[in-house]
């Protein structure tokens, strides 16, 4: 009896994990991005390391989960003055920033995802569309997210009284991984 009940448990379980599978992030592939806008010129920031844990439906393409850990000391914007500053301006220290799935929908032909985002340590809800892309064993996630990075309690960006960074950041992500 206790061995029948075990085997029933074994099944329930692997059955559970079938819908599942987690994706193995190749960063060499991927890549998280944030566009700058300034007073006169445009910037782009890339993260060079950070944590995901994707996983997801293999089938259907849609994902169970889809979070994001980063320190922002690894945010590079080729420009070791900016990345130092931008590292005050968040308080300094080690600042860090997360993003955690919660939900996706489709609206207009498009996919969407809904999720929190911690940024200074205040939390938002942002919603974005993205698309999933399977090829063999290889899926490609993409997606455009927009932030306002007032909204987590941060000071407008002004250097020389004329010079100023628009608030308004793009994000934009391109995860590649194996299941």
């Amino acid at each position: 009896m206790k061995r029948l009940i075990g085997a029933a448990l074994c099944g329930m379980l692997m059955v559970a994990s079938a819908g599942a599978a987690t994706l193995k992030v190749d960063k060499a592939r991927s890549r998280i991005q944030v566009d700058g806008r300034s007073t006169g010129h445009g910037f782009t920031g890339t993260l060079k390391d950070y944590t995901a844990k994707v996983s997801g439906d293999p089938a259907t393409m849609k994902p169970h989960t889809f979070e994001l850990s980063w320190e922002f000391k690894d945010l590079k914007t080729e420009d070791k003055k900016r990345d130092a500053e931008m590292i005050k301006w968040l308080g300094g220290g080690s600042p860090k920033g997360s993003f955690k799935f919660i939900k996706t929908w489709e609206q207009d032909g498009k996919t969407h995802a809904q999720g929190r985002i911690t940024i200074h340590g205040v939390d938002k809800l942002i919603a974005f569309p993205f698309t999933v892309k399977k090829d063999g064993n290889w899926v490609t996630i993409d997606g455009v997210a927009t932030l306002d990075y007032e909204d987590f309690g941060l000071p407008i960006i002004r250097a020389l009284a004329v010079m100023k960074v628009d608030p308004e950041l793009t994000v934009r992500f391109h995860i590649v991984g194996k299941v």
